[in-house]
């Protein structure tokens, strides 16, 4: 995560475009805004829009902005995001969910640096750095036809690749003791058992699982200290679902003779399934004291 972290310092000064690649809630805006606040355009504005969240006809709008009459609906001008983001940084969220028809104009706006409102006849300059961010393999949906290839080399100029948390498990108390202190609550840490419910979680909802799970436990604490009983259920459960720690000769006797209760007591059979020849596996059952069942 610090080289990470380093390489993001360099490109902060740069103005090119920028790729963020990672898993749903690994914080891909969170280090756009980074990027953002420590380049020169900090004074400028930062707009963030989520390419999914809105069909491509009403996207094109949102980020070129339109003229009055245009379309049904369109009573006023209205200049896009690429204008309201003049001099700062655009981020493009999503990114690959934008339509095929979209990326070229999208293209074309990065290629001439200038936008052009739907229905009007001129071009507008458009000073902006694109970040675009997204949770696919670009390159995948290349080799697929699903994303322009043109426009992937117009934007991968730099990528970065957030880690999901669970690969960065020294990151999880941390960033959770960091998110504990934004809660108005008056717990400021966590137990000894809610930090290992913490680090024994999987996070399939990276950073953001873990906000709401720091949240749910700031909530139900009632003390200085978030305990492992304050977490959400799903957190605890996955602490609990830990390894037994049994010894390993009594893990195999218990396999084994499942095994052959599946098989009907069938020896040769269960020592098909087990991989053993037959007379280690009578061997073993010998030693276990249940040689009697059926061969």
């Amino acid at each position: 995560m610090r080289r990470l972290l380093v390489r993001a310092a360099a490109l902060a000064r740069a103005s090119a475009p920028v790729v963020l690649q990672g898993e749903t809630g690994t914080g891909k805006e969170v280090l756009a805004r980074v990027l953002h606040a420590s380049s020169a355009r900090a004074s400028k504005p930062f707009v963030a829009v989520n390419c999914a969240a809105l069909p491509g006809e009403l996207l094109e709008s949102e980020l070129f902005g339109h003229v009055r009459g245009s379309f049904t609906g369109a009573v006023s001008d209205k200049p896009g995001l690429f204008e309201e983001a003049e001099g700062g940084t655009l981020l493009l969220d999503e990114v690959a969910e934008l339509p095929l028809a979209l990326q070229a104009k999208l293209l074309r706006a990065l290629q001439d640096g200038e936008v052009r409102r739907v229905g009007a006849t001129r071009s507008r300059r458009a000073d902006v750095r694109v970040i675009a961010a997204t949770h696919h393999d670009l390159r995948e949906l290349v080799e697929r036809g699903a994303f322009r290839e043109d426009l992937f080399y117009r934007v991968n100029v730099f990528a970065l690749t957030l880690p999901p948390l669970r690969e960065r498990k020294e990151d999880i108390l941390p960033i959770a003791l960091q998110l504990l202190e934004l809660e108005e609550g008056p717990a400021r840490g966590f137990s000894r058992e809610a930090e290992r419910a913490l680090l024994a979680c999987r996070w399939p909802g990276n950073i953001r699982e873990l906000s709401n799970a720091v949240r749910h436990g700031a909530a139900l604490a009632e003390g200085r200290t978030v305990r492992a009983d304050d977490l959400p259920d799903a957190v605890r459960r996955q602490r609990s679902a830990r390894p037994s720690m049994r010894p390993l000769a009594e893990v195999e006797r218990e396999h084994v003779l499942a095994v052959l209760d599946a098989c009907g007591g069938n020896q040769a059979e269960a020592a098909r399934v087990l991989g053993l020849a037959r007379n280690t596996l009578w061997r073993r059952l010998r030693a276990y004291g249940t040689e009697s069942r059926r061969a």
